[in-house]
């Protein structure tokens, strides 16, 4: 504001020079300094006129907050005793309340729950040699929940739980044939090797 007041009063004094010197110069020197000034005028209007009206806020003076028990304020003190985490609580499983009876009924699902893991895989079997075990009657071991037959001589399956079944019925009975042992290579060699024997005889 006070160089608004300083820049009117030189172009009124140039106005004043041009008058009595008769300097044109001078006269266009006061026009200019006229014109600064009254851009001055226009901006400063127009930045009050779109600023916003801001009220003063008032600072609410703030009062300690008490703990609801007591006068003590909220917040960490250093004479307090250090609080202890509360103790976890236990879980106890079904399996640790469990009789002798029930522990060896978990026992046996751990068991083949690892057996399940170490499961093998299922052989690749010809299909000619499919087409012989289909018609054999040759024995082969099954457990049940297991998905695998296998050779009498295998040592994979149970023995304690394992079953002696034909392997057609076991194939019909959706059992596959053990990926390690290969039932299906080994009796569908040894039908012709028979077969052969036989008729050569």
């Amino acid at each position: 504001m006070l160089l608004t007041g300083v820049l009117l009063v030189a172009a009124v004094g140039l106005v004043v020079a041009a008058l009595s010197t008769g300097y044109t110069a001078l006269a266009w020197g006061s026009v200019a300094l006229s014109a600064v000034v009254a851009g001055m005028i226009v901006v400063r209007w127009r930045r009050r006129w779109n600023a916003p009206d801001i009220e003063p806020v008032e600072l609410l003076d703030e009062e300690p907050v008490e703990a609801a028990h007591g006068d003590q304020p909220v917040g960490p003190s250093s004479d307090a005793e250090p609080v202890e985490p509360s103790p976890q609580p236990v879980v106890v499983t079904a399996a640790e309340h469990a009789d002798p009876a029930s522990a060896s009924g978990a026992d046996q699902v751990a068991e083949d729950a690892e057996l399940a893991d170490t499961e093998p895989g299922e052989e690749d079997t010809d299909a000619a040699d499919l087409l012989v075990v289909y018609e054999l009657t040759d024995e082969v071991l099954v457990v049940d929940g297991h998905p695998r037959y296998h050779l009498t001589r295998c040592p994979r399956p149970d023995r304690t739980r394992a079953e002696r079944l034909p392997v057609r019925e076991a194939r019909e009975l959706g059992f596959t044939p053990c990926g390690r042992c290969r039932p299906d290579t080994a009796l569908a060699r040894r039908h012709r090797a028979a077969s052969a024997i036989t008729g050569g005889s």
